[in-house]
């Protein structure tokens, strides 16, 4: 298995046991993590990303689909399935506390590689699709269709 490979064999790995400690030594240690849904930079506050998912899918586990190897960069597609059983941080910074329902979100990522550690990594998914399966609905603070009355509701998705 290439250097690749096992860096983000043994992330997938660390994930799916929740083990923090272990996930956090995946990344080296100026590491960069960027999603949709945050920024982290080194090693605790990428542990600490993880860290909140987990907590709101404690059952979370990722399952691999396809990788890509290129250079020092390895691309993944991957799917993530929990239950939702812990507070979650939905963008605007509310909580969403636990709704009991099960996700299975499609992600991708794109990760670099250096001396066995992951140097960067990028994660690419779809937040309206895991916010239809957590029961939420995208919708639009501002009046965009125009109508005088502003009335939020009417721009739904």
């Amino acid at each position: 298995m290439s250097d690749l490979l096992l860096a983000l064999d043994n992330l997938r790995k660390a994930y799916n046991h929740h083990d923090l400690d272990a996930l956090a030594r995946c990344f080296a240690p100026g590491a960069i993590l960027v999603a949709p849904d945050g920024i982290g930079d080194g090693r605790e506050e990428t542990a600490s990303y993880y860290a909140q998912f987990i907590e709101a899918f404690p059952d979370t586990r990722v399952t691999v689909q396809t990788l890509v190897e290129t250079g020092d960069i390895l691309v993944s597609e991957y799917t993530i399935s929990g239950t939702h059983m812990g507070p979650y941080l939905i963008p605007g910074g509310g909580l969403l506390q636990p709704s009991g329902r099960r996700i299975i979100v499609r992600a991708c990522c794109l990760s670099q590689v250096q001396d066995g550690l992951i140097s960067s990594h990028r994660i690419y998914y779809d937040q309206a699709e895991l916010a239809a399966q957590l029961g939420g609905s995208l919708c639009f603070d501002e009046d965009l269709d125009g109508d005088p009355d502003g009335d939020p509701a009417e721009n739904r998705v």
